[in-house]
């Protein structure tokens, strides 16, 4: 009886070793991660450089929605950032004008605010600039800037709308101040509250144990070395193909990525790191949209960025991680847009202007 009870002991104080010592892990993994990344605010907050009253968000959803803005009438910012699917128009690269197939893929708007600038090249500063490009990019919208104002000039509700969205500016209708309630619009399409934010806050169930070992892979494989801060990427540059590159369908010779900006020669191949955010939600992936399968996608990284083989099972645990970002998608009422009168521009079709995309 007392072999029995010393054994018992044994057991159970092996039992508790184990608890402490699965503890002491799950703490140092949450620590690691959280100073890796940073979970979406759940409130919206002052971002430096973008005036957000509920006149100019209000505004910006109204033009983000409205397809007047291109030159067709048929094609609106939710046209390729669809607030119904993720922020994306689940196309490889999207089409604009007069069927016009862009270069490529769209990046989600959602959460784009946190990124280091916007586009696959990072030629647009801010959400303002990026706001202006599709509008007058030939197999986007192939809109002009004067033709905008004088379409937003041509509708009465709209005019009172930029002068309480823009009470301080005797002539409020203009081409930037559009850019700059789109922006301000979009800087509200956050979504947060995602399991992996619940677990960056200190909730250390809001991960599985399976969930856990792909953050560990994510990590300690090097995938954080890019992508990390708030947005899990979009704060960097770098090639893609730093170790091997990929096949040329995934990574087009012909677009050669931030050197089109820089004209810098290392910057031939360079993207901005995307984000991560709701990954899942958001294929076809990379910037040519050629890869439809996450864990493929995950496997692709592995090789040509990491330098790495990863196994089967490696794969399947990152991408269970990577399913943790998708956060709760903002809820956008549609509004019901004012017609437009005998003095708006009329819609026309055909293909002209600038090609410049995504």
């Amino acid at each position: 009886m007392k072999k029995f009870a010393f054994c018992l002991v044994l057991l159970i104080g092996a039992a508790y070793a184990g608890y402490v010592l699965a503890e002491k892990d799950s703490d140092e993994l949450m620590q690691q991660a959280q100073s890796q990344f940073k979970p979406i605010p759940t409130e919206l907050q002052e971002i430096e450089g973008i005036t957000l009253t509920p006149e100019r968000i209000e505004l910006g959803k109204w033009l983000y929605f409205d397809p007047r803005l291109s030159k067709s009438w048929l094609i609106s910012c939710n046209t390729c950032h669809n607030l119904a699917l993720g922020g994306v128009d689940l196309e490889e690269t999207s089409i604009g004008h007069g069927w016009a197939k862009g270069p490529r893929n769209a990046p989600t708007v959602l959460n784009s605010v946190f990124n280091i600038a916007q586009f696959w090249d990072g030629r647009a500063e801010d959400l303002q600039a990026q706001a202006k490009g599709p509008v007058q990019a030939g197999v986007e919208m192939n809109n002009t800037p004067e033709r905008v104002e004088q379409t937003l000039k041509s509708i009465p509700e709209y005019v009172q709308r930029f002068r309480k969205a823009f009470p301080g500016d005797s002539n409020p209708v203009t081409f930037d101040n559009m850019a700059d309630a789109i922006e301000a619009f979009e800087a509200t399409l956050l979504t947060p509250r995602s399991p992996f934010d619940k677990y960056l806050n200190g909730d250390s169930q809001a991960l599985s144990k399976a969930q856990k070992k792909g953050l560990k892979l994510f990590m300690n494989k090097g995938c954080s070395t890019c992508h990390n801060g708030i947005n899990v990427g979009g704060g960097s540059y770098h090639p893609f193909g730093v170790v091997e590159k990929p096949g040329s369908k995934i990574l087009p010779e012909a677009d050669k990525g931030r050197f089109v900006v820089t004209e810098t020669a290392s910057d031939k191949y360079v993207f901005k790191v995307p984000s991560l955010r709701n990954i899942e939600l958001t294929p076809p992936y990379f910037h040519s949209g050629q890869v439809w399968d996450l864990e493929q996608a995950v496997a692709i990284m592995g090789s040509s960025q990491l330098g790495i083989k990863l196994s089967r099972n490696e794969t399947a645990a990152i991408v269970t991680f990577l399913k943790t970002l998708t956060g709760e998608q903002p809820r956008v009422e549609y509004p019901i847009l004012p017609p437009h009168t005998k003095g708006t521009p009329l819609p026309v079709t055909g293909v002209s202007g600038n090609v410049a995309g995504h």
